[in-house]
């Protein structure tokens, strides 16, 4: 999951993998799927742009959902 230095989010924009179950995903987002970039860590900002440039070769295109707490 994106690593932000914020409060806890209780939504996530999720790629899930086209190619291998598991490998997917998450970060954490607003209800309207907006992630704030600005706060996240540099490797955190490069698994979104992967994910994001994958959808449709290695990930499916982005889903927002509520966190579900355990």
């Amino acid at each position: 999951m994106l690593q932000m230095k914020q409060e806890r989010s209780e939504y996530e924009v999720r790629f899930e993998s086209l190619i291998k179950s598991g490998r997917d995903f998450a970060f954490p987002c607003d209800q309207n799927g907006r992630l704030d970039l600005d706060r996240a860590s540099e490797a955190a900002r490069n698994d979104y742009f992967f994910a994001r440039a994958m959808v449709g070769r290695e990930f499916s295109p982005p889903v927002v959902r509520p966190l579900t707490l355990h």
